[in-house]
C-alpha cells in the first residue's frame, strides 16, 4: 500500500454515522455516471489498439519511403509492444501510488501525442522511438481503466463492464482498418496518423469522469471530492453527514512496494500462477492470430479459407467475451476462466483432424471465444482478487507478463511450421498453452464471504465472489 495511504489516513468522529463506500457502491445500480464512465473507457481502449495497429496498414508506404528491409519494419513493430509491456508494470505501480486519474490521463497524452508525433518523424529511427512512447502510453491504459471501473461498477455488473470494454480492442482494429481504407487513397499516410490525437480533444470532457479509488480519496483527506462523485451515482441521497470507510482503511501498510505486497499475505502463490496464466494465453492468442491462415494453408485449405477461419476466430472472441462476461456475474470468474481455457485447447486439439468445413468453421469460432474471451475476463479476476490498494499494479504486471508471451506467440508459432510438423502436431503444440492456462488459474486459491473479515483482509466487499487467498 502507498505509504500516504496509511500515514494520512485519520480517525474520523464516532458522533457521525459511517457508510462503508465499497460496500455502497457494490449495492448499487447501474446509473447514468456508469454510464459515461464506460462510455469513455470504451473511447479510450478504441483509440489505444487503433494506434498500434495503424503500423500496419501503412508499413508497406514506409517500406518504400524510407528503404527498409522487412527485419527494420518487424524491430519497428517491435517497439511499440516492447512499450506496451514496460508501459503496463511502470503505469500499473504508478497508478496505485499517484492515484488512477492523473495516471489515466497522462497515458492518455503521452499515447496521443506520441501517434501525432509518428505522422511528423523523419526518418525509420525517430518513427521507432515514437512508436515505443505510443506503446508506453497505450500499456498504461488498461491497468488503470479497468481498475477504476472495478472500484465503481456494482457488484453484479463488474464482469460485464470489463468485458465491455475488452470487445473495444476488436472495434479499433476494425477502425484502424476503415480509416486507412477511406484515407490513404485521398491523402497521405501521416492523416492516419493524426486521427490518433483524437482522444485529446476529447480529453477534457472524459475526465470528468476518470475518478480515484474511494481508499485513496479518503487517505488523502478529499471526502468531498468523494462525495460529490457518490452524489453523482446517487443524487437522491445526501452524503454530507456521513463519515465515508472503505475495506481498505483498516488495512495495515504490508510494504512501500506495490510488487512487493502482490506477494504478501499468502498471494505468492496466486501471483505466480496468474502470470504463468497470462504468459501462456497471450502466446496461445497471439500466436494463431498470426499463423492461424497459415496453418489452414498447412493443412490443405486454400488462403481465402484460412483468412476466413482468421476472421471467424475474432467474430468469436467478441461473442465469448461478453457471454462469458455476463456468465462470470453470475457463477464467478474462476468458474468461468478454467473449463473455457480447457475447451479452447480441446478444438485446437480437433482442429488438426479432417473434418467438415462447417464443423472446422464452428471449432475455429469455439477455440476464438474460449482463447480470447477468458484471456478478455481474466483481467476482470485478476481486479477483484486483488485489493483495490494494489489493483493497478495486479493488472498491470499480469499485463506485462502477458505481453512476454505475446511476444514469443508469432516466434512459436513460425518454429513450428518451420519444423515441418504435421497440422494435427501444430494445433497440440498451441493447445498446450491452453490446457498451461487452465491448470494454473485452477490452482490459484480461493477463500470464501465469509473470512473476508481476518486481520490483514485482502477482500474487496464490492464483489459477492470474495476472491482471496486462503490463510
Amino acid at each position: 500500500m502507498p505509504g500516504g495511504l496509511v500515514a494520512h489516513t485519520r480517525k474520523r468522529p464516532t458522533t457521525m454515522k459511517q457508510l462503508n463506500v465499497t460496500r455502497h457502491l457494490a449495492e448499487g445500480r447501474f446509473t447514468s455516471f456508469h454510464f459515461w464512465m464506460l462510455f469513455f473507457a470504451c473511447v479510450i481502449i478504441t483509440f489505444d489498439m487503433y494506434d498500434l495497429v495503424i503500423f500496419g496498414s501503412v508499413l508497406p508506404i514506409l517500406m518504400e519511403k524510407w528503404g527498409i528491409s522487412a527485419a527494420q519494419a518487424g524491430l519497428i513493430g517491435s517497439s511499440g509492444l516492447v512499450g506496451m509491456m514496460l508501459g503496463a508494470m511502470v503505469f500499473g505501480v504508478l497508478a496505485d501510488r499517484f492515484g488512477r486519474k492523473n495516471i489515466l490521463v497522462f497515458a492518455v497524452v503521452l499515447f496521443s501525442l506520441a501517434t501525432i508525433a509518428c505522422a511528423l518523424a523523419p526518418t525509420p529511427v525517430l518513427f521507432a522511438v515514437f512508436r515505443f512512447l505510443t506503446g508506453l502510453g497505450i500499456g498504461g491504459i488498461l491497468p488503470t481503466i479497468i481498475a477504476m471501473l472495478t472500484d465503481y461498477a456494482p457488484k453484479n455488473l463488474a464482469n460485464r463492464f470489463v468485458a465491455i470494454v475488452m470487445c473495444f480492442f476488436s472495434v479499433g482494429g476494425i477502425l484502424a482498418a476503415l480509416v486507412a481504407m477511406a484515407v490513404l487513397p485521398h491523402f497521405s499516410w501521416h492523416a492516419v496518423y493524426l486521427v490518433g490525437g483524437i482522444p485529446l480533444l476529447l480529453l477534457p470532457v472524459m475526465a470528468r469522469y476518470f475518478v480515484d479509488s474511494p481508499a485513496l480519496l479518503i487517505a488523502r483527506g478529499e471526502e468531498n471530492k468523494l462525495r460529490s462523485v457518490l452524489s453523482k451515482i446517487n443524487p437522491n441521497t445526501d452524503f454530507s453527514s456521513v463519515a465515508l470507510t472503505t475495506e481498505d482503511d483498516t488495512q495495515a501498510e504490508e510494504s512501500s512496494s506495490p510488487v512487493a505486497s502482490l506477494f504478501k499475505n499468502r498471494r505468492a502463490l496466486a501471483t505466480l500462477m496468474i502470470w504463468v496464466a497470462f504468459f501462456m494465453c497471450l502466446l496461445m492468442v497471439n500466436g494463431l492470430n498470426t499463423w492461424l491462415p497459415g496453418l489452414m494453408v498447412d493443412a490443405g485449405y486454400a488462403l481465402n479459407s484460412g483468412l476466413t477461419f482468421q476472421a471467424v476466430m475474432n467474430v468469436g472472441a467478441i461473442v465469448g467475451t461478453l457471454v462469458m462476461g455476463t456468465v462470470a456475474d453470475k457463477i464467478g470468474v474462476k468458474r468461468v476462466l478454467v473449463p473455457m481455457f480447457a475447451i479452447a485447447a480441446a478444438s485446437l486439439i480437433l482442429l488438426g483432424y479432417g473434418q467438415s468445413y462447417l464443423i472446422l468453421l464452428l471449432l475455429v469460432f469455439i477455440a476464438g471465444a474460449c482463447t480470447m474471451g477468458p484471456q478478455n475476463i481474466s483481467y476482470s479476476f485478476v481486479s477483484q482478487y486483488y485489493p483495490s490498494h494494489i489493483r493497478s499494479t495486479a493488472i498491470g504486471m499480469a499485463s506485462g507478463i502477458g505481453r512476454l508471451g505475446a511476444i514469443v506467440g508469432p516466434t512459436f508459432g513460425g518454429l513450428l511450421i518451420s519444423w515441418g510438423a504435421s497440422s494435427q502436431m501444430n494445433f497440440l503444440f498451441f493447445a498446450i498453452p491452453g490446457f498451461i492456462a487452465a491448470a494454473a488459474f485452477l490452482v490459484v486459491p480461493i477463500a470464501k464471504q465469509k473470512q473476508k473479515q481476518l486481520s490483514n483482509s485482502d477482500t474487496d466487499a464490492s464483489h459477492s465472489e470474495a476472491l482471496l487467498p486462503s490463510r
